[in-house]
């Protein structure tokens, strides 16, 4: 998945907690919404407020991109809650994100993977 597939998929599914997110759409996403909290947070000028517009924007298609990315790991969204640990829970949610999602099948639906290189596919 593409960086514009990732964040136009993202935004798509803006309250969409439900099937899976591959690492790609999941990571290309934390892209735009990662460097826009932490300036929003340790700026402070004009500017700071136009990253606080996009953080609070993306905030909670972050978290449903997510609840689908550990969905495709096989585990429920609310290993999410881990994140409330402090220090550790962030480390811990980060191998779950890394980790390689499930092959074929599973609970909570469909490799992610397949329905792209369908959709690539059909557009050649």
């Amino acid at each position: 998945m593409t960086f514009s597939e990732s964040v136009s998929t993202c935004l798509k599914k803006y309250f969409v907690f439900q099937g899976r997110a591959s690492r790609s759409e999941y990571w290309w996403f934390q892209l735009v919404v990662s460097p826009s909290y932490y300036i929003s947070t340790y700026l402070k000028n004009e500017l700071s407020y136009f990253f606080l517009g996009i953080t609070l924007f993306t905030l909670i298609p972050a978290i449903s991109a997510g609840v689908r990315r550990l969905h495709d790991t096989n585990r429920s969204g609310f290993f999410l809650l881990i994140s409330f640990i402090p220090f550790i829970g962030g480390i811990i949610l980060i191998f779950f994100f890394i980790a390689e999602g499930t092959k074929g099948k599973n609970r909570f639906g469909p490799n992610p993977l397949k329905n792209i290189t369908k959709k690539r596919s059909k557009k050649k």
